[in-house]
């Protein structure tokens, strides 16, 4: 999209300069606005025409048949997935009496702009009716990351040059046709074809609500609008509702040089327990405070709101404006995805799109948080305590499986495994060490005692009892974890796994830790002594498979021995492989699908040695196919780390524009969460280096040829650090707090508020260019 003519390159906003209708849903996507509980796919505001109408409430689903071919014990029997709720972006315009389409008439002009610091999508149109009347719309419309429940759209219309008698129908609709996603599956497209139920309509004045319940599920929900109206006085206003349609109509003659003004208040609020009366007044109370705020409050509060976050979480590029661009793109998405989840997952898509049926993924704890952890804490804390809050049902999953300890699902919204495909999906118990990961960052990064006290420690020992339930000692004493699938998923049901036996390690060992800093909380656990040395002696006893003869660790055992994938006999037409191959042979061949020991290589440094950094990243790099979205910013990573700075700034580029290029041809149902988050971890973690390390941080900085200066912001333990960075040196600066430790390759440096501190980088190791696998090396950034 970046690269499409109507799309320019700015630093601090998205713009669309015509309207492309074969691209509509892609742009749907990228200029979605959400906060975590209301998201809202940019659709035009008339609603057509469309690529994938789209209004989400986070944790709103509906249930439906998981089918089998053959049925298996412990294959989860239901499903569910993301609904599109009731739609309150609609206002359509009628000039005279034709309909505005852009598809008729003649568009003048048209133009779109997301913008990152007031988090607004305004939109400017000229269009000419089919009968000669001509009329310019200007509208604005925003997602309030302050007042949680609220949406709301400015809309100006007003006559080019003559006498136009317009209509605005402000609508909410339940239901609306969609295009089918049941992929094949009848029961599924049944149970998604009209989701919601009406329970009560109402209309009156210059407003309406609607309350409906899914039909399976059985979840509440509830939508209301309010206007305010600045229009001619030859104004009218109407109002009706219907179980699945609430309609405002105003109708309006405009003179040229008048203007008819619509403000619309929507309010949204759902809940799997509360009566209809609750959620109806739950609602009628958002709509209030969003009308008592005003159109200039809810503007006014929203720039205040971003312009916190912006000063905590910056990224800064000299040398690249596409990624610089790319960069806030992501951030602001980012925030948009968590902000006001609050309880509620993070989705492989956030709230942009129906992709992957609403399903929060590993992605969420392993990049997501990585990046929320440093730019918007409080939202990264909401999500492990989601996490936290669908315990009980993964306990209750390990029981099924017969294990000890927390089996987090695979993909989920409410909770439940909703994965059929069982050596992808349950066999993957990693993602339990990635939850932990993210606790122990989350609680080093922010100092958030409480946190650890309160949902931390009980995450950590459930996660650390499965280990111990899923592993076993071998006749050398050596614990082993066999029969599991790592993040690379053409490696399925293998034995020690290095990714998930390095992350179940850490997991082990923080477990204790956390338990023996906090005994009484321990103690109400049921953590006891011995169990805690349990932790420990599995955590010094892990198998790491190492394969001697190749100077490289085998990515689980045998792996190395297995047959090379065929590269030069695979097409560019049979990527990714998963769509033209079956799992049996890429289960069997030298063939990875996405970052997996070099993952665990970034996840888990200080395992490794640089020199085996080195030789296993110049291996993998060419067994590396990057069928997935999450495989290049891991590689950037590492390229930095080892030296191949010209190949992280391909990785990179390749991360910053999977949605922008719509690298992977689905951006079309959604926005990459987790790529999304890549730019920002290929950047800060991959050119400045930072990680963390026993409650400190410490960067390790080196800037490809091409960007000039990189300056970065995050916040640690309540302060914001400023990092910034040129090819020769880098400068720290506090912005408020007490002084605070830092790590400058390997040197330690105290950062004050009172004068910045300035170290030299060092210089980048000379290496041999490593090689990827026949026409997939990442496309060259210049």
């Amino acid at each position: 999209m970046i690269t499409h003519p109507a799309y320019t390159v700015e630093p601090w906003g998205l713009r669309e300069t015509g309207l492309d209708l074969e691209v509509i849903a892609e742009s749907e996507s990228l200029f979605a606005l959400s906060n975590g509980h209301i998201g809202w796919r940019g659709n035009l505001d008339e609603g057509e025409p469309h690529g994938l109408p789209g209004c989400y409430l986070n944790g709103v689903y509906e249930s439906h048949p998981l089918p089998y071919a053959e049925a298996g014990y412990g294959y989860p029997g239901a499903g569910q997935a993301v609904i599109n709720v009731t739609n309150g972006k609609l206002i359509r315009l009628l000039v005279d009496d034709q309909a505005f389409d852009v598809r008729y008439g003649r568009l003048v002009a048209h133009e779109r702009v997301l913008d990152f610091r007031s988090g607004q999508l305004r939109r400017e149109v000229e269009w000419i009716s089919p009968g000669a009347k001509g009329v310019r719309v200007r509208s604005s419309r925003l997602v309030s990351l302050v007042q949680r429940s609220v949406a709301a759209i400015c809309y100006d219309v007003e006559p080019l040059e003559q006498t136009v008698r317009v209509m605005l129908q402000s609508e909410l609709v339940a239901n609306e046709p969609l295009p089918s996603s049941s992929g094949g599956d009848p029961r599924k497209s049944a149970a998604l074809l009209a989701p919601l139920v009406s329970e009560e309509h109402a209309c009156g004045g210059t407003g309406a609500s609607l309350l409906h319940r899914t039909a399976v599920s059985g979840l509440r929900l509830g939508v209301a609008m309010e206007h305010q109206i600045d229009a001619p006085p030859s104004m009218q206003v109407s109002s009706e509702s219907l179980p699945d349609l609430g309609r405002v109509t105003i109708t309006a003659t405009l003179e040229p040089g008048q203007r008819l003004r619509v403000i619309k208040f929507v309010a949204y609020g759902w809940s799997a327990a509360r009566t209809q009366p609750a959620v109806r007044d739950q609602v009628a109370a958002a709509l209030a405070a969003a009308v008592q705020s005003g159109w200039d409050g809810l503007i006014a509060e929203q720039r205040t709101d971003l312009d916190d976050f912006w000063a905590g979480a910056d990224v800064e590029i000299d040398g690249d404006p596409p990624v610089q661009q790319a960069v806030r793109f992501a951030l602001f998405h980012l925030l948009q995805a968590g902000a006001r989840a609050e309880g509620r997952a993070i989705a492989a898509k956030g709230s942009t799109g129906p992709g992957y049926d609403g399903h929060a993924f590993w992605d969420t704890e392993t990049f997501v948080l990585r990046v929320l952890t440093y730019t918007a804490p409080r939202a990264a804390a909401d999500a492990l305590r989601w996490r936290h809050s669908i315990l009980s049902a993964a306990l209750h999953r390990a029981v099924q499986l017969g294990l000890k300890g927390a089996v987090f699902p695979w993909r989920t919204i409410a909770g439940p495994e909703c994965s059929g495909y069982w050596p992808a999906g349950a066999a993957a118990f990693h993602v339990g060490a990635d939850i932990a990961d993210a606790v122990v960052r989350y609680v080093e990064v922010t100092a958030d005692d409480a946190f650890a006290r309160e949902v931390g420690l009980e995450l950590l020992a459930q996660t650390a009892r499965l280990w111990c339930s899923l592993g076993h000692y071998d006749p050398h004493r050596r614990f082993r974890i066999d029969g599991v699938t790592g993040p690379d998923e053409y490696s399925a049901v293998a034995d020690n796994n290095v990714y998930t036996n390095l992350m179940a390690q850490h997991n082990l060992v923080a477990a204790a830790d956390a338990a023996a800093r906090h005994p009484d909380r321990a103690h109400t656990l049921g953590i006891d002594a011995q169990e805690e040395q349990r932790w420990r002696d599995a955590a010094a006893a892990m198998v790491i498979p190492y394969d001697h003869a190749l100077g490289v660790h085998a990515q689980d055992e045998g792996f190395t021995g297995h047959e090379l994938w065929d590269f030069a006999a695979t097409t560019d037409a049979q990527y990714p492989l998963l769509l033209h191959f079956p799992y049996f042979d890429l289960y069997r061949k030298q063939v990875v699908k996405q970052a997996d020991l070099v993952l665990a290589m970034h996840l888990r440094g200080a395992a490794f040695t640089i020199e085996e950094k080195a030789r296993n990243f110049a291996y993998y790099e060419a067994l590396t196919v990057r069928d997935s979205s999450l495989s290049a910013c891991t590689q950037a990573v590492l390229a930095a780390e080892t030296g191949h700075l010209d190949l992280a700034y391909d990785y990179l580029t390749e991360a910053a524009l999977m949605d922008l290029d719509d690298l992977e041809h689905n951006t079309g149902d959604g926005l990459h969460a987790a790529s999304l988050a890549g730019i920002w971890i290929a950047l800060v973690q991959g050119l400045a280096g930072l990680r963390e390390h026993n409650g400190s941080v410490t960067f390790s900085p080196q800037l490809p040829a091409g960007i000039t200066g990189l300056a970065v912001t995050i916040c640690v333990q309540s302060r914001r650090l400023h990092v910034e960075i040129t090819p020769d040196a880098t400068t720290y600066r506090l912005h408020d707090g007490e002084p605070l430790s830092v790590q400058h390759d390997g040197r330690p440096l105290t950062v004050t508020t009172a004068a910045p501190i300035s170290a030299p980088n060092r210089p980048t190791p000379t290496r041999e260019a490593p090689t990827q696998p026949p026409r997939r090396a990442p496309r060259r950034h210049r």
